[in-house]
């Protein structure tokens, strides 16, 4: 991990705006289930369009970049590359089927830090980490709530889970070498290339029949991937995955927002309260 991201509580204008940043990029990928469950195909062809429709703002983002980096060498760059987007497939094709977040998922990828990364976990970031994880707990109802989930739904989400852990583990590794554009443009294109065919073969029908359905596509691919993952990933340069890792904890708090905006859905005061404590389990972390 690069100095700036080793110490969060600095306060200095790199890691201030990498934190706004992560905060909106969790956000905007938090909007990500009213879109699929408004969306008129499938999890695995609203999966495709949400990383292919994507490509369009990264690459002409990338023509317009006079300075996009440094440019892959060998083909230990072009595997690293193409890794995240491996990574994301697995994770999009999983989540899109469970439609629920797993409180476990930061759990990931604290551990897979820890043992594959050599990542220093601080005390305090384990306070944190705790402290939103109860807010989450509280935020789906309790933990009898959560008992009587769905245990096939839930244990999709766990995988889901584990390889949006893996992603953003591998986006880390990457951005101490690489731009967030060039990352951008291989991970999403290699996610759609990936989940195109197992669309196609396991739903076969991939276009949406109405305007309407393209413009659920298309905000899900603008706002969700192109404007949350290129969030998160920029962040990544100066904060560490780990800690980048709790914007998963955002994105049922954002839901559920939106999902009383948009969908007429009741926030009660266990939901409120949950969303709070998830907040405030961040910025204790933040510390760490």
């Amino acid at each position: 991990m690069s100095q700036a991201a080793s110490t969060l509580s600095e306060a200095s204008p790199s890691n201030r705006f990498a934190l706004a940043a992560l905060l909106l990029g969790g956000a905007a990928i938090g909007g990500s289930p009213i879109f699929v469950r408004l969306s008129e195909v499938g999890p695995m062809a609203t999966a495709f369009w949400r990383v292919a429709l994507a490509l369009i703002p990264i690459v002409v983002v990338s023509l317009l970049k006079k300075d996009a980096g440094p440019k892959p060498q060998s083909l230990s760059d072009y595997g690293m590359l193409i890794l995240p987007g491996v990574m994301l497939a697995l994770d999009l094709g999983a989540w899109h089927f469970s439609l629920t977040m797993t409180s476990v998922a930061p759990v990931f990828v604290t551990l897979i830090a820890f043992l594959f990364f050599s990542a220093r976990i601080s005390r305090i970031f384990m306070l944190g980490l705790a402290v939103a994880l109860s807010g989450l707990v509280i935020l789906k109802g309790g933990p009898a709530a959560i008992g009587n989930g769905d245990f096939s739904g839930d244990g999709i989400a766990m995988i889901a889970a584990f390889f949006y852990a893996c992603y953003i583990l591998a986006i880390g590794r990457l951005r101490s070498r690489f731009d967030t554009i060039r990352i951008m443009l291989w991970s999403t294109a290699c996610a759609a290339v990936c989940i195109f065919p197992i669309g196609l073969i396991y739903e076969g029908h991939m276009l949406p029949a109405t305007v309407y359905g393209w413009s659920i596509v298309f905000g899900l691919a603008f706002i969700s991937h192109a404007g949350g993952q290129v969030a998160i990933t920029y962040a990544l340069a100066y904060l560490p995955a780990a800690f980048s890792s709790l914007t998963l904890l955002l994105q049922p708090v954002v839901a559920a927002i939106l999902a009383w905006a948009l969908l007429n859905e009741a926030i009660g005061t266990m939901q409120a309260l949950g969303g709070a404590v998830v907040l405030a389990g961040i910025m204790v972390a933040r510390r760490g």
